[in-house]
């Protein structure tokens, strides 16, 4: 066997999420209906994918290793300058970066108990020790992730606006004063991977050369590319210079930064995607209050919905659905865990969802 060091060796063998193709090839069928992982369904702007199908008679070479053409043309989109702009695969694995950066064994860092549970592996991964602070309601609470992060003398603080399992958001004053408030010594790592669904409004203004905010953002959701897995963060460009150090620097694939680099030039599919994603929003909450459950206000391209009952109850829920051919999720701590987690899909995924809630449920409450 391998030697892992102490630590790997002392971490659990789990993975946050289990994927729909793991959930097929167990099940030995396919979903009807792929609504669990928060995945754009509506897809790519069409200039993206022809660019990609372009690229990949290029793919014999690597991408390049700086991502200069995207670099520029994100900062120009966002009009703030290159070196406060860092490109990785996805915001997953620039939040493995960073903690690679600036976390090592029993180093403090502060969450909310039930959000992204991947940054938690990062942090583990690394050696970090996690303090979890409560939902206030079913929104992350800012005061007291600042007040845990005085309490322990954390070197950095997570928040997701909006919000994913809930969905919810805060607004940018709330925002702008939690990163007001951020001591000294730390950092905010603010995930805004759902932000150009928010109403506006929700996002603060990017003032790169705050030295305690690092913001990331994806081609994931909006941009409707998960796939190709394309993030990057916003930041002091001390910070973002120290990513150089220990980022992969081949690990942008060349297809897609082509397919990124045109989904940005094309200014007019991402409203066209924000229409489609309001208008399943709304055929999702009129299901569920269809069914007698309650669907949660949301600035994502998902709807949480409170099944109304307890974590055991929406599990047996949504192990219905699955039964079902509908992929769906759920939030993992409580008292989040009494709901479940639809994300936004075709007229023709949310007919399948709807079809098969009504029995989904009536099973659910027969095993209680």
């Amino acid at each position: 066997m391998p030697r892992f060091t102490p630590l790997v060796d002392s971490l659990p063998s789990t993975v946050p999420f289990v994927g729909p193709e793991t959930q097929e090839r167990a099940r030995s069928r396919a979903f009807t209906a792929r609504l669990g992982a928060n995945e754009n369904i509506f897809g790519p702007s069409p200039m993206a994918v022809a660019a990609m199908e372009k690229a990949a008679r290029d793919v014999w070479m690597y991408g390049d290793p700086e991502n200069h053409d995207l670099k520029q043309a994100l900062a120009h989109h966002h009009g703030i300058a290159a070196e406060n702009i860092v490109i990785g695969e996805g915001i997953d694995g620039l939040l493995g970066y960073l903690c690679r950066l600036l976390i090592g064994p029993d180093d403090p860092v502060v969450t909310s108990d039930g959000a992204y549970p991947t940054f938690n592996f990062h942090v583990a991964g690394f050696g970090g020790t996690l303090h979890k602070v409560p939902y206030k309601g079913d929104r992350e609470d800012p005061e007291g992730l600042i007040a845990k992060a005085r309490e322990t003398g954390a070197k950095l603080i997570y928040l997701a606006n909006p919000d994913n399992p809930m969905g919810s958001w805060h607004p940018a004053e709330t925002v702008q004063q939690m990163i007001d408030a951020v001591p000294e010594a730390c950092l905010l790592v603010l995930d805004e991977a759902y932000v150009e669904f928010a109403p506006d409004g929700t996002a603060p203004a990017l003032a790169p050369a705050n030295p305690n905010v690092i913001r990331m953002r994806t081609f994931s959701k909006a941009y409707g590319m998960a796939g190709a897995r394309v993030g990057y963060a916003i930041g002091h460009p001390d910070l973002i210079r120290a990513f150089d150090k220990i980022r992969n620097h081949f690990g942008m694939s060349r297809i897609s930064q082509a397919g990124a680099l045109a989904a940005l030039a094309d200014s007019g599919h991402l409203p066209r995607t924000r229409a489609a994603v309001e208008a399943a929003r709304t055929e999702i909450a009129r299901i569920a209050e269809a069914n007698g459950l309650a669907p949660l206000p949301s600035a994502t391209n998902f709807v949480t919905i409170d099944a109304g009952r307890d974590g055991a109850f929406a599990r047996r829920l949504v192990a219905e659905l699955i039964a079902r051919d509908i992929f769906v999720r759920m939030p993992f701590v409580a008292p989040h865990d009494r709901c479940i987690r639809v994300s936004c899909g075709r007229p023709e995924d949310l007919a399948a969802f709807a079809e098969a809630l009504p029995r989904a449920l009536e099973a659910a409450r027969a095993s209680s």
